[in-house]
């Protein structure tokens, strides 16, 4: 099993919150496409196994905003991918969108083509906070896409919201939850808003133009969604991420197992099970370098890839970082196989105080061994961060 992510960085407007490389240069867009294409030609090698390349389970099409792209420039993407990999059958090909993109004809667009999942951009259905984040839709424009969608048979849409809002209450909150589940979307991200660096937002609370949430409200809030996303039937399989029972996204899960993917445009990472490459974040390098290539070779030493092998213990802080996201957790005894006696001891003494006081657990169930598997409890969530961060191993 492995996965394809491609990354569309045209955006009609810059969100403040959003430090994404992402880019207003639609005029660019049939070149970065031409690029692209030479990519996804050019790099499959990076996915084979024993010389033959394995079927792709999962095609992720994110952003920056894809839903913008013309029409043929989506179906050149599409006849690229599918004359160059082995599609599996019934593999996930998401497309993230946004509510305003969703026209009634881009929708039927949409349907042309093996897109099985949309993955909407929410963030909030009160229109003054979409206002204040620059959002280029309304509440009301959200709630008809997402229907719209419905009734042209998509019945797989993921939606995202961001709490802790600048002025945002809790009440506030609770009614963006309301809203999400009786639109009966089948999966939901919800995310803290984080203020990075060099952001638009970043700036305006330098400039006290906005006050960030306090942690108490901010938990709050995290506590009410757990509870009412339970409640309407989702279980909650990372630690932003809830999905109806047989709709959790295989692409995301995908990168917590460390399973290969390939990324291909600017910024793109691609990981193939013990080291990583990624892309430069830069358009116009990308559009002059890769949409001159014409063999597999040039990307051999390209200038604009990086790359990073990684130790056994990179790996191992990998696998404690993707693992403990999810609510399955880490399997101790494939911890102990894959990185040794020494690593899987320093994990279980690392964890022993969190466990103590039941931020951690061990759980065991029939099908496991009896190493069983290291989990956050739901208050754990609360402190996820600095949990894993003493489960990582440091070089003395």
């Amino acid at each position: 099993m492995a996965g394809i992510y491609l990354h569309i960085p045209f955006c009609s407007t810059r969100c403040i919150y959003c430090d994404f490389y992402s880019t207003t240069w639609r005029e660019k867009s049939i070149a970065y496409i031409q690029a692209l294409i030479n990519e996804i030609q050019w790099r499959a090698s990076y996915l084979e196994t024993e010389g033959r390349l394995p079927s792709i389970e999962t095609v992720y099409i994110g952003g920056g905003t894809p839903s913008l792209l013309k029409t043929n420039l989506l179906q050149d993407l599409f006849d690229a991918i599918l004359r160059t990999y082995p599609i599996a059958e019934n593999a996930e090909i998401t497309l993230e969108t946004n509510p305003d993109d969703l026209s009634g004809q881009k929708i039927l667009e949409l349907k042309q083509w093996p897109i099985n999942r949309l993955s909407m951009g929410i963030q909030t259905f009160d229109n003054e906070k979409l206002r204040l984040l620059h959002r280029r839709h309304c509440g009301e424009q959200a709630i008809e896409a997402v229907r719209a969608c419905q009734e042209a048979g998509f019945d797989n849409i993921s939606i995202d919201l961001i709490y802790g809002l600048p002025g945002q209450t809790l009440h506030e909150w609770e009614k963006d939850i309301a809203q999400a589940t009786s639109l009966h979307v089948q999966n939901l991200s919800a995310y803290a808003l984080i203020y990075e660096e060099h952001t638009r937002l970043w700036e305006m609370r330098s400039k006290h133009l906005v006050e960030e949430a306090n942690d108490e409200l901010s938990l709050n809030m995290f506590d009410l969604l757990i509870d009412r996303l339970q409640s309407a039937g989702f279980e909650h399989y990372e630690i932003s991420t809830f999905a109806l029972p047989g709709f959790r996204s295989r692409h995301n899960t995908s990168y917590w197992k460390g399973i290969p993917y390939l990324g291909c445009g600017p910024s793109a990472h691609s990981f193939d099970g013990k080291n990583r490459q990624w892309n430069l974040p830069d358009l116009n390098l990308y559009i002059n370098k890769v949409g001159k290539c014409r063999r597999s070779e040039d990307f051999i030493h390209a200038s604009w890839i990086r790359k990073e092998e990684l130790t056994i213990q990179e790996q191992y802080n990998e696998c404690i970082i993707t693992a403990l996201r999810t609510s399955e957790g880490l399997d101790l005894h494939k911890l102990r196989l894959r990185f040794g006696d020494k690593l899987y001891a320093y994990c279980l003494q690392s964890a022993a105080p969190y466990i103590k006081r039941r931020l951690l657990e061990i759980s065991h169930k029939k099908e496991q061994t009896a190493e069983g598997l290291l989990h956050l409890t739901r208050q754990g969530l609360f402190l996820s961060d600095g949990i894993m961060s003493d489960l990582l191993y440091v070089e003395d």
